[in-house]
């Protein structure tokens, strides 16, 4: 089976599924959601009580800069360890694991775990890699998750990969296969998850994955598909979801290797991430815009500053469509029961959402007080500009997910925060896990 897999960058792995638990209470969705809603959390917090719960393993974004951020740290490591002492978890040697998850809509999200070789993944924008990421990373947002990951004993992963592979050829065929597989987990998820259920693959099916992917990946193939001219390096993945994720195993593993002798670097289990692989295009996957909201801001004054930010920019009122006429980039805003759009005329960016963070970006370095959330849903965001009195929302829409692979191959990453896979509710739960020190 190894050699199977050798040249690709996704492979089985030795997978920890908790046992001898409520599991609709262990698993929670992605820490990087719900962040400027902290009754979210605190209801998943009454929910869990003192059961066992990927909670008590993971830190929400929106703790990272708490007043016990480094307690909140050492305690998450201790109950990993702790919980692995106790034998909370089994382990399912040599495994990959095909997913259903019915989302909240009713539609199934089909995916399959397993682990990527993380010396086969850069996120650096222009990468040649087989797995790319899809959006700007920031580079300040990697030290906190590296204090979380770099002393921990087990990774617990919302990490979501995409396969261009409209044939359908991977994921899909699984689906009619699962009368031959163990049925491993089968239950309700928390506050509109939906349900989830997994099986292992056997022996044929993962030889079936691994001949699908190879075929995936033949250069030949791979230029013909996307009208390539020359020696375009193949990308296979991209990071769908998790991005910043991923970069912090990426960075725990660059440090790994420093301390290592290359010759031992295979038998190091921090190579490697535990990722669920889907489909691009899988019927269910909708790609959702992420707006955003500013806060510590005089509403007025920040508008003005992107005008002055774009001399060719233009305040307007919203259509009946909900666009301001005329071409550009159109950036529709929301603050208390003012809306209204800026429409930019002569933008270097390729998408408004890059037109608009090149403002902020800028803004936020002169106004310390101020700060950008990332809102996955148009409602929340609006509720939120509309509550407080400093606080804008600029309001944006989807880009085709269509254009993803053909972006990153041409243009190299998005601006960051450029889409969202679902709605935040639809985000991954954490349920496996696996060991990342010897």
């Amino acid at each position: 089976m190894k050699d199977e897999f050798e040249t690709l960058p996704f492979q089985s792995a030795d997978i920890l599924l908790p046992q001898d638990c409520d599991l609709s209470l262990w698993s929670v969705v992605a820490c990087d959601q719900y962040t400027s809603q902290p009754e979210y959390w605190q209801r998943v917090e009454e929910r869990v009580g003192k059961n066992p719960s990927t909670l008590r393993l993971i830190l929400p974004e929106s703790c990272l800069e708490g007043p016990n951020v480094e307690t909140d740290i050492m305690e998450i490591n201790n109950t990993m360890t702790r919980y692995l002492r106790e034998g909370r978890f089994r382990t399912l040697p040599n495994a990959m694991i095909y997913v259903e998850r019915t989302l909240d809509s009713g539609k199934v999200r089909r995916g399959l775990m397993g682990m990527v070789d993380l010396e086969q993944y850069d996120y650096e924008p222009g990468s040649a890699a087989l797995i790319r990421a899809t959006e700007g990373t920031v580079l300040s947002r990697i030290p906190p998750r590296v204090a979380v990951r770099k002393n921990a004993p087990i990774e617990l992963p919302h990490v979501m990969l995409l396969a261009d592979d409209p044939d359908k050829t991977v994921v899909e065929p699984l689906a009619g296969q699962t009368g031959e597989m163990e049925l491993l987990y089968d239950f309700e998820l928390m506050e509109r998850g939906g349900h989830i259920r997994g099986w292992a693959l056997n022996g044929e099916q993962k030889t079936q994955v691994a001949r699908a992917l190879t075929a995936l990946s033949d250069p030949a193939a791979f230029r013909s598909r996307y009208g390539l001219i020359g020696e375009e390096p193949v990308m296979l993945f991209a990071v769908g979801d998790g991005n910043h994720s991923l970069a912090t195993a990426k960075e725990c593993w660059e440090r790994a290797k420093k301390l290592t002798p290359p010759d031992q670097w295979d038998k190091l289990p921090a190579r490697y991430a535990l990722c669920e692989l889907g489909n691009l295009h899988d019927d269910s996957l909708e790609f959702e815009p992420i707006h955003r909201v500013v806060f510590g801001v005089e509403p007025e004054e920040l508008l003005d500053g992107l005008v002055r930010y774009y001399p060719d920019a233009r305040l307007g009122t919203r259509t009946a469509h909900g666009q301001q006429e005329g071409a550009g980039h159109t950036l529709p805003y929301v603050y208390g029961q003012t809306e209204g759009t800026v429409t930019v005329f002569h933008s270097r960016a390729q998408l408004p959402v890059g037109t608009l963070q090149a403002f902020l970006d800028q803004y936020l370095l002169s106004h310390p007080g101020a700060r950008v959330d990332y809102i996955h849903g148009k409602d929340v965001a609006v509720e939120l500009a509309r509550s407080r009195k400093d606080a804008v929302a600029f309001l944006l829409d989807p880009m085709g997910k269509e254009e993803l692979f053909p972006t990153v191959i041409h243009d190299g990453v998005l601006p960051r925060k450029t889409f969202s896979m679902g709605e935040a509710h639809d985000k991954r739960f954490y349920l496996e896990a696996r060991k990342i020190r010897v």
